[in-house]
C-alpha cells in the first residue's frame, strides 16, 4: 500500500510554495549581497551572495524533485517516486560542498596575499543585516512546512536557508571587525562561512547516502515498531523485521508468528491489523508487508519436499482405502509443521452416533495407517 494521497498532494503543494518563495527571496538577496559586497568592498559578503545564489539553485532542484517525488507508483516505479527526493538531497549536498570549496579557496588566497584584502564599508554592513533577517524568516517558514508534510527534502532546504543566515552573522562580525581596524577579519569570516557550508553539505550527503543504500530505522524507532506489532491481538512473536527509509517515509516487512491452528482468514485479519496499526502509530510508515508464520521459520528447518494438497489427499486416500469409515470424511485440513503434516479429519455427527461407532478406534486406525509414511505426523478426528 502507498502513502495517503491527501498527504502527497499537501506535500507537493508545500514543496512548490516553499521553492517558489525561496527562489524569489534568494534571487533578490544574492543580487543585493553580491553588488553590496563589490561596492562595499567585502569579500565575505560576496561569498555570502554566492551562497544565496546556491540557495536559488537548490530551490529549483527542490521544485523539480518535489514534483516527481510525490507521484504515486506506476509500472516502472512500483514503490513510488520518493527516492527522487533522496537523490535531490544528495545533489544538494554536493552543490553546497562545491560552493564551500570555492569560497574557502578564494578566502585562503586573500589571507596569504595581504595586498588583496578588502576594506568593507557601511553599505556591506547594512546588506548583511537585511540578509540575516530574511534568511532566518525563510528558515523557520520552510521548516514549518517540512514538519507538517514530513519531508526530508524541505527540511534539508530549510537548513540550507539557516546556513545562509548563520554565515551572514559571521560575515557581519567580519565586516564590523575589519571596519574597526582588523583587516584580516573579513577574509577569515569568509573562510569560516566556507567551513560551515561544508559541514552542512557533509551531513546532507551522508543522510541521503544512507537512505539510498536502504539503511533501516534507528534503534529507538525500531523498538517502537516492534512494540506496536506485538500489541496486536493474536501476535505471539515477530522475527525477520526489516525497515528502510525513502524520501521522509519508511517501509517495513516482518514475519509474524501466530497460533498454528488459526484459519487462513484469521491470520489474514491479524496481518491487516498489524499493517493498520503500524501506519497509525508510526508517523513515517507508509508501506508494510506482513508474512504470517505458524512457526518460527527463522530457526525451523526448511522442508520443500513435503507434498502439496492434491498429492497429499491422494496419498491419504491410498493409506485409508481399507478403512471403510474413512470414506465418510467430509473435510480435511492440513497443517505443515516441523517438517511433517498434521491431519485434521472431519466426519458428520451421525458417524459417531450410530450403533457400534467408536471414535477413538477410528482415530487410532487412521493414525496407524500413516505410521509408515514419514510425511505425516498426527491425525485428529472431529465430528460435527
Amino acid at each position: 500500500m502507498t502513502s495517503d494521497p491527501s498527504l502527497s498532494t499537501e506535500r507537493r503543494q508545500a514543496v512548490t510554495r516553499t521553492a517558489i518563495v525561496g527562489a524569489v527571496v534568494n534571487l533578490l538577496l544574492s543580487i543585493v549581497k553580491i553588488f553590496a559586497g563589490v561596492l562595499g568592498h567585502s569579500q565575505a559578503l560576496v561569498a555570502d551572495g554566492l551562497h544565496s545564489l546556491s540557495d536559488l539553485l537548490s530551490d529549483v532542484l527542490v521544485l523539480f524533485a518535489g514534483r516527481h517525488a510525490t507521484q504515486g507508483p506506476d509500472q516502472s516505479h512500483p514503490y513510488g517516486h520518493a527516492r527522487y527526493e533522496t537523490v535531490a538531497t544528495l545533489a544538494l549536498g554536493f552543490l553546497l560542498f562545491a560552493v564551500a570549496v570555492g569560497i574557502g579557496w578564494d578566502a585562503a588566497n586573500r589571507l596569504f596575499n595581504p595586498t588583496e584584502l578588502l576594506r568593507p564599508d557601511a553599505l556591506a554592513l547594512a546588506a548583511t543585516l537585511v540578509s540575516i533577517g530574511a534568511k532566518e524568516w525563510l528558515y523557520w517558514w520552510t521548516l514549518g512546512h517540512a514538519k507538517r508534510v514530513r519531508s526530508d527534502l524541505l527540511r534539508a532546504n530549510a537548513w540550507h536557508h539557516r546556513t545562509d543566515a548563520i554565515s551572514s552573522i559571521v560575515v557581519l562580525v567580519g565586516i564590523a571587525g575589519t571596519m574597526a581596524g582588523l583587516p584580516y577579519l573579513d577574509a577569515v569570516a569568509a573562510f569560516i562561512v566556507a567551513l560551515m557550508i561544508a559541514k552542512i553539505a557533509w551531513e546532507l550527503g551522508w543522510e541521503a547516502t544512507n537512505e539510498l543504500v536502504d539503511t533501516g530505522l534507528g534503534s529507538d524507532r525500531l523498538a517502537e515498531v516492534t512494540d506496536t506489532i506485538r500489541s496486536v491481538g493474536g501476535v505471539r512473536d515477530i522475527h525477520m523485521l526489516r525497515t528502510r527509509r525513502s524520501g521522509g517515509q519508511a517501509s517495513a516487512d516482518v514475519h509474524v508468528l501466530v497460533d498454528s491452528d488459526v484459519s487462513v482468514s484469521e491470520g489474514h485479519m491479524i496481518s491487516v491489523l498489524v499493517e493498520q496499526r503500524l501506519k497509525r502509530e508510526i508517523d513515517e510508515m507508509t508501506d508494510v508487508t506482513v508474512h504470517i508464520d505458524p512457526e518460527d521459520d527463522e530457526v525451523a528447518p526448511l522442508c520443500p519436499s513435503l507434498p502439496l494438497r492434491a498429492e497429499t489427499l491422494a496419498r491419504l486416500a491410498s493409506h485409508w482405502s481399507e478403512i471403510p469409515a474413512a470414506n465418510e470424511r467430509q473435510r480435511i485440513i492440513l497443517h505443515y509443521l516441523a517438517c511433517q503434516i498434521d491431519v485434521d479429519v472431519y466426519f458428520p455427527i451421525t458417524a459417531c452416533l450410530r450403533e457400534g461407532a467408536d471414535p477413538t478406534r477410528l482415530r487410532d486406525a487412521l493414525q496407524e495407517a500413516l505410521n509408515d509414511d514419514p510425511a505425516f505426523r498426527a491425525v485428529r478426528v472431529y465430528f460435527g
